[in-house]
């Protein structure tokens, strides 16, 4: 029984990627358009999230354990850190079970031990191209694609009458 915890262990650090070289090419891949790179690339994420899972667990505790109260912090990273393995356990199932689906890139959690639930492109120091970052500002269009837009005026005040 020692061996084979022994192996596992020994395999878990190999497997694991440093926190500096979290985004592989196996996650741009994974993402490709391109149904030949897509289709090997959803394999290596998901066998790679898989086999990683359990660092989540490890990494949380750590860190809370050392941000906060040591009793507290530990139950607060066991706990994050369960979640966190739960959710890279099941992208990396999704991953390995519809690999062959096209047009569907799988759920990729963050490629960050320390957030599972940050973006993935944060996670790496990249930032988002135009357009797909939060707005502040909500805008909803009010004529049909394609068709002329009123131009942009300031609403009359509203005046209340009984």
């Amino acid at each position: 029984m020692k061996r084979v915890a022994g192996i596992v262990a020994v395999l878990m650090v190999i497997a694991s990627q440093p926190a500096w070289a979290a985004r592989t090419k196996v996650h741009e891949a994974a993402e490709s358009e391109r149904y030949g790179r897509k289709f090997g690339g959803m394999i290596g994420r998901g066998a790679l999230n898989v086999l990683t899972s359990p660092v989540d667990l490890i990494v949380n505790v750590v860190n809370d354990t050392k941000a906060g109260p040591p009793f507290v912090g530990t139950l607060g990273g066991l706990g994050k850190g369960i979640g966190c393995g739960a959710l890279r356990l099941g992208s990396g199932a999704v991953d390995l079970v519809t690999f062959w689906v096209p047009g569907f890139n799988g759920f990729p959690v963050s490629d960050s031990y320390e957030n599972c639930l940050s973006p993935s492109s944060m996670a790496s120091g990249e930032t988002m191209p135009a357009g797909y970052g939060p707005s502040s500002t909500w805008e909803v269009p009010t004529a049909e694609p394609g068709a002329a837009q009123p131009p942009a005026t300031a609403p009359a005040p509203k005046t209340w009458k009984k």
